[in-house]
């Protein structure tokens, strides 16, 4: 399964510190680890009402943004820069948190429904449809989980500490698998990525 490259990478998440260590940041997690790979460093854009980190890979242009409107509004930024760097919809890879995988687990896929998640709809209403990349990084659900939590509240709090390892070894293969990512070579990262660590059996 082989697609066009991979030219703009999205992390999402909230901006502000009080946001840094919630789960729903786990986007942000990520292109912050891919930013420090490509040895790119994030710069606030306020066209594109994002931070951004420009990058070369393999002598082509790689851009990660983190937008800074708040979770509901990531297609703003998303649509912004898109269209200033004329990126199809194909080569725009948006890393996220995913509720309907444990801790530990990461998937990739291309389009699909958003699930109620307000960054993912947002970006699909901008951009005109669902036919993106996507890097599904578990955190859980609260009744999975064991918790009482409501969801809203759940992804605005920080992981547990085994939670939080869990997230961290799939965010390690998702730093392995870059490259294939990168070159949308999706069929070898899905294999790489798919390969799940043993996720907690509670929360702690």
């Amino acid at each position: 399964m082989t697609a066009e490259p991979i030219s703009l990478v999205v992390g999402l998440g909230n901006p502000g510190n009080q946001y840094d260590r919630t789960r729903h940041n786990a986007g942000f997690w990520l292109v912050d680890r891919w930013a420090d790979k490509l040895n790119a460093k994030f710069v606030a854009e306020k066209s594109f009402f994002g931070e951004v980190a420009k990058a070369r890979w393999q002598g082509r242009q790689i851009v990660l943004l983190k937008p800074t409107t708040f979770m509901n509004r990531s297609g703003q930024s998303v649509g912004a820069l898109a269209r200033f760097y004329k990126i199809p919809l194909s080569s725009i890879l948006v890393a996220h948190d995913e509720l309907d995988l444990l801790p530990g687990q990461v998937r990739l896929k291309s389009g699909g429904g958003h699930a109620g998640h307000n960054g993912l709809r947002d970006i699909q209403s901008v951009m005109g449809g669902p036919g993106f990349w996507r890097l599904r990084i578990g955190i859980g659900h609260p009744r999975s989980l064991g918790l009482m939590q409501a969801v809203a509240d759940f992804v605005l709090h920080p992981p547990s500490l085994v939670d939080q390892d869990a997230i961290d070894r799939a965010l390690d293969r998702c730093d392995q698998a870059m490259p294939l990512l990168l070159e949308s070579n999706m069929s070898r990262a899905m294999a790489q990525l798919h390969r799940d660590d043993e996720p907690p059996t509670k929360s702690a």
